[in-house]
């Protein structure tokens, strides 16, 4: 097993606005460490927009968040849908690296996490999902009456159960995540 870390969406303007935002970022700043440290590559991904919009490119808010302390041999790759993989180059950096498991954090649990995690097993990769490595919004889902904890519980849920095709998922909490280097 050849992994890599994959931080989904952790910027400077959404860290506040989701569940426990500081508390996630440091964890995944610790998994971080844990990673360089075994040599596994470290990829922020960075949701943009259009110039103007909330996630205008240049927007300060849209930066990835300081209390992540990436270093610069970690990549950030920017993207602009839910499914880290559209149009990024993403799965390509992959494959050059070797890589083939994720380690899945970020933001959002019910959305960007979700379609990246299931879009990574379309593309052969086997995923880690860090139970801890993930939150939704503060409120969860108002829609459905589900609180943020209850959002992130029914997603590891579903998304370790789920059938899909490609490579398979775990789910694993942060303290029990391991990395293989080069």
């Amino acid at each position: 097993m050849r992994a890599a870390l994959l931080i989904v969406d952790m910027q400077e303007m959404l860290v506040p606005l989701v569940w426990r935002g500081e508390e996630l970022a440091a964890r995944i700043a610790a998994l971080a460490r844990k990673a360089r440290e075994s040599g596994a590559p470290v990829i922020a991904l960075r949701q943009i927009g259009a110039p103007g919009t909330d996630f205008d490119p240049e927007s300060p808010g849209t930066r990835v968040s300081a209390l992540l302390g990436l270093e610069p041999v970690d990549v950030v790759v920017d993207k602009t849908a839910t499914d880290s993989f559209y149009r990024t180059g993403l799965a390509g950096l992959l494959v050059d690296r070797g890589v083939d498991t994720v380690v899945l954090t970020g933001l959002a649990t019910d959305y960007c996490v979700d379609a990246t995690a299931r879009s990574a097993q379309s593309h052969g990769l086997d995923v880690v999902l860090v139970a801890d490595g993930h939150a939704p919004s503060s409120d969860g889902d108002p829609t459905t009456g589900l609180t943020a904890e209850q959002v992130v519980a029914r997603h590891n849920l579903l998304l370790s159960t789920a059938i899909h095709p490609g490579g398979r998922l775990r789910v694993v909490p942060s303290a029990e995540v391991g990395f293989t280097g080069p």
